[in-house]
């Protein structure tokens, strides 16, 4: 039977070319976001080994519409990359509070909830799961969205313990600037983008491809001794941690 890989935030950007990625592989592809339109567009984009399942995958009761669509079917690979940085109004307790929630909804507990639910169905031995996390979560800068991320990396080192003498790996991709997303949605000035090119080592920004061929190798053959790593994939921006 065909491979299966569940990608959330798999609409665009880094989502959409690492789902496009698998599907060149052979996989049978599930994309989940919150857009209809976003998700149809990617899975033309993708081909016809795509589906999509519209849910907010921070909210439990939508949840079980991706384990319906799994319908009892192994899952081979799952990708966490539902995430977002949520601004706010941090003027009052309750701003704070409100934001900081947003974000950790957003980037780990859409994570922790697809995983939970998937992992029964995850595939023994041989399961892959991977979170995509940020340069963020290991500069600062980002407030409330550093610390979210951050909080994967501490949560993929506990599913790497717990599943690997099941024979599932669990890791975390770090990337730096990546362009060609929905990211910094009309919040990137050219002064900002010039300033993360220049921040890295090889000058460029990167591109949500190169992202993929990370999750590449990592659900490859070369990547299945790999478990509990944290990979930096952001052209030197933040050197070896």
């Amino acid at each position: 039977m065909t491979r299966l890989a569940v990608v959330t935030g798999g609409g665009t950007g880094i989502g959409r070319a690492t789902a496009g990625m698998l599907a060149g592989e052979g996989y049978d592809v599930i994309i989940v976001g919150r857009r209809p339109e976003v998700l149809a567009d990617a899975v033309k984009w993708i081909g016809p080994q795509a589906s999509a399942v519209t849910a907010d995958a921070a909210d439990p009761a939508q949840i079980p519409a991706v384990v319906d669509a799994v319908a009892g079917r192994t899952v081979d690979v799952l990708v966490n990359n539902a995430g977002a940085f949520v601004s706010g109004d941090e003027s009052t307790l309750d701003g704070v509070a409100a934001r900081w929630r947003a974000n950790l909804d957003s980037n780990v507990l859409t994570a922790v909830l697809m995983t939970t639910a998937l992992l029964p169905l995850l595939r023994r031995p041989g399961g892959k799961i991977i979170l995509t996390s940020s340069i963020a979560a290991q500069r600062g800068g980002g407030g409330p969205y550093s610390a979210a991320k951050a909080a994967l990396h501490g949560y993929v080192l506990d599913l790497a313990t717990k599943l690997g003498a099941e024979g599932i790996t669990a890791n975390v991709i770090s990337p730096g600037y990546i362009t060609d997303s929905e990211f910094f949605d009309g919040r990137m000035t050219p002064e900002g983008h010039a300033s993360r090119v220049n921040a890295s080592l090889v000058k460029r920004a990167g591109e949500p491809s190169e992202i993929a061929e990370a999750v590449r190798w990592l659900t490859g053959p070369g990547g299945g001794f790999v478990t509990g790593q944290i990979i930096n994939v952001n052209g030197g921006t933040v050197l070896g941690r």
